[in-house]
């Protein structure tokens, strides 16, 4: 018999949202999610006293964090979870016991231990895993966005800076692939590298705001096996102005001319979104800007009841026609912008 669920409970500290798919997009069979698991909070730091200690560490987290994945809400809900299938955790994870922890004992633990590493080395295994059972052809839109965190209602001090956090994300899923605080927006920059490896970006297209549209985030995206869709504002005047020029006085021989439009309505709004792609730049852009594989106009504009709102935007990918259409590119856009008009 499987025990209910229980909703009245919450675990202290700490947030496994993130688990609570792991196993269909992990594609993992139970033998391997748990050792896999295991093996990896072993190398998070005991820091609890010998006297009264039972259980290790890894132990204690790995029966949460499988309980938590088959849907467990309270530590009372896990503690009979992980009591209902000990034959088959005996079996499968080195140094058990004969019994198993008690909801009390997951408390204790869960309140010394460091909620953010534990996430932290958690999400490590679910992208590594992730990126291995990606298929070829198989192309997920990731974003890396930034978001400044200030003081709500005059709690901040007067000497505490405003921090900023940098979060990359699957646009379909929201799942949060790696995140960092950085004390000052200025220092964005100085923390991309981190984002940009093979891990979290093989096989994925990644789109990000204007500050990171910088020839060296290009290359770093196409070493690391991805592509990229980047805007282009004020902070690059040479690359914004040579696209402004093209794209409001084509040449009159331009071949290669792609558009898509979309319309929607809603919230007391109209909106159209109209793009234009073109290939006529990328040698021209080549030089400076590595892989180019097309260069776009999105005008957005925006009807409301008394008012009308219209934008521009300029921007490049190393995403080719073939790969993607004018009408992809502004399905991209919208998934990338969504978070900011919802």
């Amino acid at each position: 018999m499987i025990p209910k669920r229980h909703e009245t409970e919450s675990d202290p500290k700490m947030n496994y949202s993130m688990v609570e798919e792991a196993r269909d997009l992990a594609g993992w069979s139970k033998e391997s999610e748990a050792i896999s698991i295991y093996q990896e909070l072993s190398k998070i730091e005991d820091k609890r006293g010998k006297k009264g200690k039972r259980y290790g560490l890894a132990l204690v987290l790995t029966c949460v964090l499988l309980a938590k994945m088959a849907g467990e809400t309270t530590l009372q809900a896990i503690a009979e979870w992980i009591r209902f299938r000990r034959t088959w955790l005996q079996e499968v994870l080195p140094e058990t016991r004969a019994t198993f922890p008690c909801a009390a004992t997951y408390s204790n633990v869960l309140r010394a231990v460091d909620p953010a590493q534990v996430n932290a080395v958690l999400m490590d295994v679910l992208t590594r895993v992730r990126a291995e059972k990606r298929r070829a052809g198989e192309q997920t839109h990731v974003i890396l966005d930034g978001k400044t965190l200030r003081g709500t209602q005059n709690h901040q001090q007067e000497d505490q800076r405003k921090m900023h956090q940098m979060n990359l994300y699957e646009a379909k899923t929201g799942i949060v692939l790696k995140e960092a605080m950085v004390a000052e927006k200025a220092n964005e920059l100085t923390q991309k590298t981190c984002f940009l490896t093979p891990v979290f970006l093989q096989k994925r297209m990644i789109s990000a705001d204007a500050i990171f549209t910088q020839r060296d985030f290009c290359q770093q995206v196409i070493a690391a096996g991805a592509d990229y869709l980047l805007v282009v504002k004020h902070n690059q005047p040479t690359l914004y102005e040579d696209l402004a020029l093209f794209f409001d006085d084509s040449p009159a021989d331009c071949r290669d001319w792609r558009t898509s439009s979309q319309s929607n309505k809603g919230h007391g709004r109209l909106e159209n979104r109209v793009l234009w792609a073109w290939t006529e730049l990328n040698d021209f852009l080549a030089r400076d800007w590595h892989a180019v594989g097309q260069v776009f106009r999105l005008r957005r504009r925006v009807e409301h009841a008394l008012k009308c709102t219209q934008e521009t935007v300029y921007g490049l990918t190393s995403l080719t026609p073939k790969n993607a259409d004018a009408t992809r590119l502004l399905e991209l856009n919208r998934e990338h912008w969504a978070i900011e008009i919802v």
